[in-house]
């Protein structure tokens, strides 16, 4: 389960529908991998944390700290 994905998605008031949209994938696809019923895509893990300005591993819950890496 992806628990902050959909806290980020909410967070910023957007539907699943539009979150697919944003990944190019379909809405079923993106309720899938919120609810990590089909593992996410490294593409997809990357263009959400660009999306959310935060890192990936926040996204999977290795980090408590949602602020970006520096590149």
């Amino acid at each position: 389960m992806y628990p902050r994905i959909r806290d980020l998605r909410e967070d910023a008031d957007l539907t699943q529908s539009q979150m697919a949209h944003v990944l190019n994938v379909s809405q079923t696809t993106y309720s899938r991998y919120e609810s990590g019923a089909l593992d996410i895509p490294s593409a997809a893990l990357i263009a959400l944390a660009r999306f959310h300005h935060t890192s990936v591993d926040y996204l999977l819950g290795l980090t408590s700290n949602p602020v970006p890496y520096e590149p």
